[in-house]
């Protein structure tokens, strides 16, 4: 990471910058120097051992003390914000599943329709991809159980399991009208983050779905791709819509792809030494095991064309963490429009640290800010266009859960944590809780009313209305701006 770290103690780390809890999260290795542990307060400490001893011996039927154990840590960490959590075993296998973009599975990416499970894509040259598996192809039965009344991840539980063990799905194709068995071998499965396509000649539009290990080369190898095919692109749409982050390299390293060499992308700032960085568009700040530098390499293929190309960057409340650096560092060094809603607004990072083989802990540990210095935390990015989900207006983004409306939510810096509610804020939020209630109302009567069809058309796809606006925006054309968006307040601090 181009970081002076102290030889006293080396904890080997992840740096993680992901959404809200659950959401998928990738990480970065990174060593994280602490020179004394804490002192221990003893005297609270005999109190919890007291407790554990009492729950032990006086509880109604016997506990199982290794629960108690991990329920008291996950307690105090989740006490803490939203982010911070400590990982007993199976967490922390998914979390791990979750930060390299592998697992082993068949190998296809999957929605909900009907109560059956659809095949969104076959993930190019997996199991599910050579078998034949199809776009909306609907999968009735996974093995012996019926997918009808499972939740998508249970249905997800029983496609994954052992490397080289087979399972056997029947498949239902709707435009053939027939149901038919394949069995496939699971293997291990490396996820796609990048999609691409030129939408026109001379326009191109890059979709990044979440920043893994992989994202940074994949993307190189679709924009090369792009360029192949057309080399005279006038404009590019880099889509970062429900992309819930990952990766701080990652982001870093995308960012680098379009800013000038050396200027800075993003700096962190908490209480460990190691938290306080600018990291700059410079091949030592996102490589983190050496090799070849993706980025480079894109560079020189393309040109330098990349560096140039006019911009539109896409975002939304499901915008967040590395999006959010992404989006921030463009539009702070004006290489991008950003068109779209106001971003989820996660402004802090994580570290994952390892307790054993098999247990860990994700804390929050840094605040980051945009080039210009601005804190994200809670309040998100401002788009320089706003943008409605369909010509309707917007359909699921008062839905949305924001940083700001999660519980303890860390705060950027400027407001009170402890400022008493206020009549404007009370009314503010009453507000927003009628807005959630009308749009689920509208939500129920649209399904009614088209039941099975997608609310929101899939992004990329010729239905997309914020795309044909990020369009019309590259050619110099009318863009339909929203009526409605309004830039959410800030969190003021009380007097």
């Amino acid at each position: 990471m181009g970081k002076q770290v102290s030889h006293k103690l080396k904890i080997a780390g992840w740096v993680a910058i992901g959404a809200v809890a659950g959401a998928l999260t990738t990480v970065q290795l990174q060593a994280v120097a602490r020179g004394t542990l804490a002192p221990l307060p003893l005297e609270e400490l005999q109190q919890l051992a007291a407790v554990f001893g009492m729950v032990k011996t006086d509880y109604v039927e016997p506990v199982d003390e290794k629960k108690l154990i991990s329920d008291a840590i996950s307690g105090m960490v989740a006490s803490l914000d939203p982010h911070s959590q400590y990982f007993d075993k199976k967490s922390f296998k998914e979390f791990r599943e979750g930060t390299s973009g592998r697992f082993v599975g068949v190998g296809i990416e999957i929605t909900m329709e009907d109560g059956l499970v659809k095949v969104v894509s076959p993930i190019e040259d997996s199991p599910a991809f050579r078998a034949g598996l199809k776009t909306g192809d609907l999968i009735t039965k996974i093995d012996d159980t019926l997918v009808k009344g499972l939740t998508i991840n249970e249905a997800v539980k029983l496609m994954r399991g052992e490397p080289r063990t087979k399972v056997l799905l029947t498949i239902f194709r709707k435009d053939e009208d027939r149901t038919f068995p394949v069995t496939i071998t699971r293997e291990e499965i490396k996820t796609q983050s990048v999609k691409s396509r030129v939408i026109e000649p001379g326009y191109a539009w890059v979709r990044v779905s979440q920043f893994q290990e992989r994202t940074i080369e994949d993307f190189a190898r679709k924009v090369e791709d792009l360029y192949k095919a057309e080399p005279q692109l006038k404009g590019l749409v880099l889509d970062l819509r429900n992309d819930p982050g990952g990766l701080l390299d990652a982001a870093v390293a995308l960012s680098a792809a379009f800013l000038p060499e050396n200027v800075t992308v993003v700096s962190t700032n908490g209480q460990l030494e190691d938290s306080k960085f600018v990291y700059k568009a410079i091949p030592q700040h996102y490589l983190r095991r050496g090799g070849t530098d993706p980025v480079k390499r894109l560079t020189e293929n393309t040109k330098g064309a990349l560096k140039r190309v006019p911009l539109v960057v896409l975002v939304n409340e499901g915008s967040a963490s590395a999006s959010e650096i992404v989006a921030g560092a463009l539009q702070d060094h004006k290489r991008a429009t950003i068109l779209g809603s106001q971003t989820f607004g996660k402004g802090s990072v994580q570290t994952v640290r390892p307790l054993g083989p098999d247990t860990g802990l994700k804390l929050t540990t840094a605040r980051y800010y945009t080039p210009s210095g601005n804190s994200i935390q809670a309040k998100g990015i401002v788009p320089d266009v706003m943008v409605d989900e369909t010509p309707d207006g917007n359909v699921f983004s008062a839905l949305r859960t924001r940083e700001a409306d999660l519980q303890k939510h860390l705060m950027n810096g400027k407001e009170n944590e402890n400022a008493p509610m206020t009549d404007a804020r009370r009314a503010e939020e009453q507000q927003r809780e009628e807005a959630r209630e009308a749009a689920r109302k509208r939500v129920e009567e649209e399904a009614r009313k088209n039941p099975g069809q997608r609310l929101v058309p899939e992004f990329g796809s010729d239905k997309d209305f914020q795309l044909q606006q990020a369009l019309n925006q590259l050619k110099g054309q009318p863009v339909l701006v929203s009526k409605s968006l309004v830039v959410r307040p800030e969190e003021k601090k009380e007097n």
